[in-house]
């Protein structure tokens, strides 16, 4: 028999991915995923953008690695004429040519604890040595991270800073500086990864890291949260060197992302009625938010603490006396899924605390109460009689 890779070997399968199945129960409540409510989408542009498809039937011909370039030309704008950006098939793709293009066994990358588990996925499978720095409410601890740079060869530190997934939380202007500052120092690598920086619901947006730093930095972006993730089209910017290693890459992974859904992209976002539904989507949002909020405080006092989030789509609840993975286990048999916090640790950590990450934009309002409910009584057949 085929004998399977040491690196897949070695990787963890994504919780996330595998509930995906329960999830599709008909009775079955999800509080589980970072899942758009599809109800939300823009379909009325999506539509107009199909159609102008038919008008350029050489958008689905064989294109450039680069992707589509008027895309490209709207996400780079005039701001950094030193920059380049890479159309990628999602956001995660960009993660996967950073990983393939610069790690090599036993590289050492650094991420906050907890950290999105789709990028400690691709660390794992590049075979890199995962190292953590604690995630505070305004940002990574400061201390920590120059410890972590100082003590070890860093060659890469990946970091969410606008509505962490799955904290919630967002960096201050003053971390985003030291961290930009901190970086540069000791000549390690950026990985900024955005894909809810426009998902704000209170709050001015700050700078990126990116923007703030003068060493080697690499911005991802994605549509998924904010149009449809459907379409799978996401992007990388940096500098022309640091992407040319990864161009090659993804010549050799796909060619290229698939140009009819980089034209329905541009289309989506250039349409006039666009902003309209970011407005829109984010006040909807921004009230399951806070519904879920007030229904944590109201039903389940004393059994979890969390900060509400300025944006993004999770709440980050701390259990004061439960087990989390037993808890998702036991929430799976009433019917509700939730994340517990273990997964958003590298495989070769411990969660210093017990969590669970509970996802607010996905559900409507009922859900959400019935949901809460059925996590109550989770946690109740979890409790000592």
């Amino acid at each position: 028999m085929l004998t399977v890779s040491s690196r897949v070997q070695q990787t963890k399968p994504s919780y996330i991915r595998n509930i995906l199945k329960v999830t599709q129960q008909v009775d079955m409540l999800s509080l589980a995923g970072g899942l758009p409510d599809a109800e939300l989408f823009p379909l009325d542009i999506l539509a107009q953008a199909a159609a102008e498809l038919e008008r350029s039937p050489g958008i689905f011909q064989y294109g450039a690695t680069e992707g589509l370039a008027e895309l490209r030309q709207w996400l780079l704008g005039d701001k950094h004429l030193s920059d380049d950006v890479l159309i990628t098939t999602g956001s995660q793709q960009a993660l996967d040519l950073i990983a393939r293009s610069y790690l090599n066994p036993r590289d050492k990358v650094l991420c906050e604890a907890p950290s999105y588990l789709g990028a400690l996925q691709v660390f794992d499978l590049a075979e890199a040595e995962v190292h953590t720095v604690m995630a505070e409410l305004d940002g990574p601890n400061l201390a920590q991270l120059e410890q972590q740079l100082a003590k070890h060869k860093i060659k890469l530190f990946y970091a969410v800073p606008d509505f962490q997934n799955p904290s919630g939380h967002c960096w201050s202007l003053s971390k985003r500086k030291a961290v930009a500052s901190l970086l540069a120092k000791y000549k390690v690598a950026l990985i900024e990864d955005a894909p809810y920086r426009q998902l704000r619901y209170q709050g001015e947006p700050l700078p990126t890291v990116s923007e703030l730093s003068s060493y080697a930095a690499f911005y991802l972006g994605s549509f998924s949260k904010i149009a449809t993730p459907g379409m799978r089209v996401g992007y990388v910017k940096a500098n022309q060197a640091l992407l040319a290693p990864l161009k090659k890459v993804k010549q050799a992974s796909d060619l290229h992302s698939a140009l009819p859904m980089q034209m329905m992209l541009l289309a989506t976002v250039r349409h006039p009625l666009f902003a309209e539904h970011l407005t829109k989507l984010t006040n909807a949002y921004r009230a399951r938010r806070d519904y879920l909020a007030a229904l944590l405080k109201q039903q389940l006092k004393g059994e979890l603490t969390f900060e509400v989030p300025e944006g993004g789509m999770f709440i980050w609840a701390r259990l004061t006396r439960h087990n989390a993975i037993l808890l998702a286990e036991a929430a799976l048999q009433q019917k509700v899924a939730i994340v517990p916090g273990d997964e958003f640790w590298p495989s070769n950590h411990t969660a210093d605390y017990q969590a669970i990450r509970l996802n607010f934009t996905a559900l409507i309002e009922p859900q959400l109460e019935q949901a809460v409910i059925r996590l109550k009584k989770a946690i109740q057949s979890c409790s000592p009689n």
